[in-house]
């Protein structure tokens, strides 16, 4: 093989799996997951390992790490995804902030928050490749997100003063013992009800305590049920009305241009993450009218959406991933687990309904996408393109580039591929 048809994976000791020359059966969609948190922000996963050993259990092929302002995780995440032999993705989130959205009370897709807008990035460069100015940022944001969580464990000592508790907690003993080097208030939510169970000498003295802690109102969640727990103890405790409750300072905030701009420097393509519809049918302003929507996307040069499915009912993601398609817009999907809820890796509608041949295929195709993007510019080639559409060949061709990496990578043998 000559040297110009030698093509690498860019990944550590990792070399492309040889190629047959053929791609996956097209009668079998492998399951994928293009979107879940680690340890390195806050996650469902105790170790990064747990995430690759139940995507083995579970047939998934490919698996996308996802943290929010961090990518300190991607060397291990690489590690691991070799060993396993399931393809990493490469992405990160951000939390950005549209003061024109915010003015006008307009939400995006924060159910909460107006102007609040969360924004992927896809398949950045790995290893990590970006400006000194974009270092800069990222650094600034993970610097002022653990500043407001440490204000936090100081409100709430403040507070446990006050009701003469003796639990105490120290910012960087939490960080230590239960983070990387991104703080969040999860990990205070999974501190204290750790320390509430110390503290309390029996089970039962438990709900009594949560009630004194909670300004009285009883705890809800079974005591055996410790994700349900801490998200009871972060939203009364942690949240907006909450003793603990720190708000964000909005300067802390990148704007959307900015944010994306950071994310195209790093390699990685912008992607809209999809809140779509809540448990009663709800969507966000910016969300409920389609047609207005993808024409705000592309203004804004995104062409690349992701969804969490669990969180929707069937039907209407299935219509809106449907409009979405014809549109042109590339699309997959993830499960986040960013809670303490460890739920399978493998996608599904809210209620544990599966999704269809249809959908299956509409996620493969994105992956895929991003898989190539990965491979293209790892190997000095250009990959999706990150200031204009794509067109529909080009996208068909990253699309069967990516699948036969996919194919390959996950294969058990290790040598050189020419494609």
């Amino acid at each position: 093989m000559s040297p110009e048809n030698k093509i690498y994976l860019n990944l550590p000791g990792g070399i492309v799996p040889e190629s047959g020359g053929t791609t996956t059966d097209s009668r079998e969609v492998p399951r994928l997951n293009g979107h879940i948190h680690t340890p390195y922000s806050f996650s469902a996963f105790r170790e990064m390992e747990e995430a690759f050993r139940m995507a083995t259990a579970e047939g998934i092929k490919a698996l996308g790490i996802n943290d929010f302002y961090t990518t300190d995780g991607y060397g291990e995440f690489a590690a691991l995804a070799i060993q396993y032999r399931v393809f990493p993705l490469f992405n990160i989130e951000f939390m950005a902030l549209s003061k024109e959205e915010q003015q006008k009370g307009i939400k995006v897709n924060d159910p909460v928050n107006p102007g609040r807008t969360y924004l992927s990035g896809k398949g950045l460069r790995y290893p990590v490749q970006m400006g000194e100015e974009s270092r800069l940022k990222l650094e600034k944001l993970r610097l002022e997100s653990n500043r407001q969580t440490c204000e936090m464990v100081e409100k709430l000592n403040q507070y446990l003063a006050s009701l003469d508790s003796p639990i105490r907690f120290d910012a960087e003993e939490i960080r230590r013992k239960h983070a990387r080097n991104l703080l969040r208030e999860r990990h205070i939510a999974f501190a204290f009800r750790l320390a509430a169970e110390e503290n309390c000498s029996s089970a039962g003295q438990l709900p009594d305590f949560y009630a004194k802690v909670f300004q009285g109102k009883a705890v809800k969640s079974p005591l055996n049920n410790t994700a349900a727990l801490e998200n009871e103890i972060r939203n009364n405790l942690l949240k907006a009305g909450g003793p603990a409750f720190v708000p964000e300072d909005e300067n802390a905030f990148l704007s959307l241009d900015e944010v994306k701009a950071l994310i195209v420097d790093a390699g990685g393509i912008p992607c809209y993450p999809v809140l779509l519809d809540d448990p009663k049918g709800n969507f966000t302003d910016f969300e409920q009218d389609w047609a207005l929507m993808a024409d705000r996307l592309r203004e804004m040069n995104i062409f690349m959406i992701e969804l969490i499915p669990g969180r929707n009912d069937f039907q209407i993601l299935k219509e809106f991933v449907r409009f979405f398609n014809t549109q042109g817009f590339v699309i997959t999907f993830g499960t986040e687990h960013n809670t303490p809820q460890l739920d399978p890796l493998t996608v599904a509608c809210r209620g544990g309904v599966p999704l269809d041949d249809e959908l299956l295929n509409i996620n493969y195709r994105g992956t895929a996408i991003i898989a190539a993007h990965q491979y293209l510019t790892a190997t000095g080639s250009s990959g999706f393109s990150l200031t204009c559409k794509p067109t529909s060949e080009e996208l068909e061709q990253m699309e069967n580039t990516g699948k036969k990496i996919i194919s390959i990578f996950t294969k058990e043998s290790t040598s050189e591929v020419n494609l």
